[in-house]
């Protein structure tokens, strides 16, 4: 075997990778530089991750020093003061009433550990038989068991459905080609699509279900967005029937809406949100749950000396994560981040809607700094045109993802327009060169 190609990559279409492989050695500020010396523009700030840029100097200095101070710390019985002072600015910038914050060292990991809190609370409230939990069809909550469960997309369940969480459902997604193709923002059609939500509580009873976790904008499906009205009525229908409402925002926080969260852009307040990613620009992997403060004091019960909450990894609240976090937070006050990355959103959405009409485009969604691009597919190869047009963009210096037939687009907080233009004339240029 050649072990230079040991390496087996995560969601990557390994055997195509290997006969030309991408190979990244260094980023600064927006742009990638690769094994051959080329420059690339990042089109997707990392993978959702870091939208401040590329090796920003003040999180990496905080690293640094980080990192010759206190590198590791045991977390259990014990924690450090990084840990704690980050989680005090999560929560200062978190919506009103959710005071706490579990840290773990990704989305999936979020994911799974929202929903353990979720069924330990309503059995520290005496309503243990509450466990079932509920899902969105073409949800993404990460690739642990849990996640996986919830979540609604059939290529992340299919091979592993034998094993997925028994008592889980899910509601429809939202998205309607027929009534949505090419909105700007938020359609103005679906909020009825919420009543889903109900024929759930018709079929389980509302008595036996723990939580519905949803992403506030669906990102990895394609950029689906919630109907104007839609998530304030999941709100009330979970505040109906006691049911905990989770918010998956590890790509929708810190910016990424031009909010700190998208409860917060939305105007609606869950009872558990998840995030990672933009938590440390993605600098080094973390991430955290913010939950209500109920529902934290509900599971504070028995003696003083004993566990709490049975869960926890070894690197929650790692010292060194916790550093790149704070200087973070500090960069995104400093920046204006938020606020900057809600002016450059009308710019954003012009320059995406102009590829409407372009080859082979059949829809076009954005919101915040979100944007999706809905190829028709190739007659019988489903994903085989995305990801084409992935690699010619990438060719001609600029990289976007691309799901299936959806090429997707998270540009910097601070992106510039003249590189927004770039990104979208690069598209364009791919788009019309494929068949």
């Amino acid at each position: 075997m050649n072990h230079d190609q040991a390496f087996w990559l995560p969601y990557t279409a390994n055997r195509a990778f290997w006969k030309a492989p991408r190979v990244i050695t260094g980023a600064r500020g927006h742009y990638y530089t690769t094994d051959d010396g080329r420059q690339l523009l990042d089109g997707f700030s990392g993978l959702w991750t870091s939208g401040l840029g590329h090796c920003h100097p003040r999180i990496v200095a905080a690293v640094q020093a980080q990192v010759g101070t206190l590198d590791y710390g045991m977390g259990f019985q014990v924690s450090n003061d990084r840990a704690i002072a980050l989680a005090a600015e999560v929560a200062t910038m978190a919506p009103a009433g959710l005071e706490r914050v579990f840290f773990t060292n990704s989305g999936s990991e979020s994911a799974d550990t929202a929903l353990k809190i979720a069924l330990a609370y309503h059995r520290a409230r005496g309503e243990g038989q509450r466990t079932r939990l509920i899902g969105r069809e073409r949800g993404y909550h990460g690739v642990n068991f849990g996640g996986m469960s919830v979540g609604g997309i059939p290529g992340n369940r299919k091979v592993f459905s034998a094993a997925l969480l028994p008592g889980v459902d899910h509601i429809r997604h939202t998205y309607s080609p027929a009534d949505m193709a090419y909105s700007r923002g938020q359609p103005v059609w679906g909020a009825q699509l919420a009543e889903d939500l109900e024929r759930l509580v018709a079929l389980h009873d509302a008595s036996n279900i723990a939580a519905l976790i949803v992403e506030p904008v669906s990102g990895s499906t394609g950029i689906l967005v919630p109907p104007i009205g839609y998530l304030q009525r999941l709100r009330e229908i979970c505040d109906k029937y006691g049911i905990l409402l989770i918010f998956d925002e590890v790509i929708t926080a810190f910016g990424r809406v031009g909010a700190p969260f998208a409860a917060a852009r939305f105007g609606v307040t869950p009872d558990i949100i998840t995030t990672a990613k933009g938590l440390t620009n993605g600098v080094i992997p973390m991430g955290a749950v913010i939950v209500r403060e109920q529902v934290y004091q509900a599971l504070m019960q028995g003696p003083e000396h004993a566990v709490e909450l049975f869960h926890g990894y070894t690197y929650s609240g790692h010292p060194v994560a916790a550093a790149a976090g704070l200087a973070t937070f500090e960069v995104y006050r400093e920046e204006d981040s938020f606020a900057r990355a809600r002016a450059l959103e009308p710019v954003f959405e012009e320059a995406i809607h102009a590829l409407k009409g372009e080859p082979h485009v059949v829809d076009i969604r954005n919101f915040g700094l979100m944007g999706g691009i809905e190829l028709a597919p190739r007659a019988g190869a489903p994903g085989e045109r995305g990801f084409e047009v992935f690699l010619k963009c990438f060719e001609a210096g600029v990289v976007i993802r691309n799901g299936g037939d959806i090429l997707q687009f998270s540009p910097f907080l601070d992106s510039t327009p003249d590189e927004l233009g770039r990104i979208f004339d690069t598209v364009r240029t791919a788009l019309r060169s494929v068949a």
